[in-house]
């Protein structure tokens, strides 16, 4: 694109006060840098914008379509400023957030709930589209905030420890693992293990199972938590899901749950951001709600996932 703003605003300088004498007083800038600029601008588009009358500076055809366009870019530009300004001094604006796990959307609405009622005028938007590239989207500027167990890494972000929960084996009533205190890794291998897709990014599959050397009968790729539980309702196979989204589940009577190994497998949550933001009052506030009110929190003391590979 051959224009810039200043472009825009030389124009509608010029064609206002009809003059580059005055149009320069306007714009802070002398009568021969003005007229260097314009020379530069009808070069660039190959068309006159001004015609000299008498004394005055008058619009070409070319120049009067530019005018148009000029003046709407501007007008949309400074209200942008002040709307800007505006969110900073109220406290609004947008929050653009993800997690890394679909079965945190179930509890998420409860909390946004309290959050507006703080910040009334921070509009948050779950991007669900993100959830499998959480890094990614913070990276290229379509997210805020992230929600997530992987490390990170980047230096471009920060990073907060919110909770810790645990992954538990589910299974039907009348399972074999019904009647065991604990699941042991080596007693997947007869099992259909039921994982979200894809495979590569099942923390559990990869670094707790594979790593220890252990893979299951058959391993399915299922996308709902609902479809996932049912399935193993139904006693086709097992699964191991974060123990705040299937204990109702587990409550009722449907399933039940299990620790995997004796001394359990543990994440520890993280809410990842641009270092920039990582101060902002409604970002402070939305992390403070997390670590509150998250489901997770009241499970973490136990080693995290990726330090389970030496459990039995």
């Amino acid at each position: 694109m051959d224009l810039e703003v200043r472009h825009l605003q030389l124009v509608a300088a010029v064609a206002d006060t009809g003059s580059l004498t005055r149009a320069g007083d306007r714009l802070h800038l002398t009568q021969s840098a003005l007229s260097h600029q314009l020379r530069g601008i009808e070069s660039r588009l190959g068309a006159a914008l001004f015609l000299r009358v008498g004394k005055r500076l008058v619009l070409t055809p070319a120049g009067e379509r530019l005018l148009m366009s000029a003046k709407d870019v501007l007008e949309r530009l400074a209200q942008a400023e002040d709307d800007i300004r505006r969110m900073g001094k109220e406290n609004a604006g947008v929050l653009r957030l993800t997690t890394e796990c679909y079965t945190c959307y179930h509890w998420l609405p409860p909390l946004l709930m309290r959050y507006r009622r703080k910040f009334p005028r921070v509009e948050v938007r779950i991007d669900v589209e993100a959830t499998r590239a959480p890094i990614e989207g913070l990276l290229a500027g379509r997210l805020d905030l992230a929600i997530v167990t992987a490390p990170v890494s980047d230096r471009r972000l920060v990073s907060k420890k919110l909770f810790e929960d645990e992954v538990v084996l589910i299974a039907a009533r009348d399972h074999r693992f019904a009647q065991q205190t604990h699941v042991r890794l080596s007693e997947l291998r007869d099992e259909t293990f039921y994982i979200y897709p894809p495979r590569e990014e099942s923390r559990v599959l990869q670094e707790v199972l594979l790593a220890n050397g252990i893979s299951p009968a058959r391993v399915e790729e299922v996308q709902l938590t609902e479809a996932i539980t049912e399935l193993v309702k139904a006693g086709l196979g097992v699964a191991a899901l974060a123990r705040w989204a299937v204990q109702p589940l587990v409550d009722a009577g449907a399933i039940v749950a299990r620790p995997l190994t004796a001394r359990g497998v543990h994440r520890e949550w993280r809410a990842a951001m641009p270092k920039d933001l990582a101060r902002a009052d409604y970002v402070v506030e939305f992390l403070d709600l997390l670590e509150k009110h998250a489901p997770g929190g009241r499970s973490g003391r136990a080693p995290r996932l990726v330090n389970a590979r030496t459990a039995g």
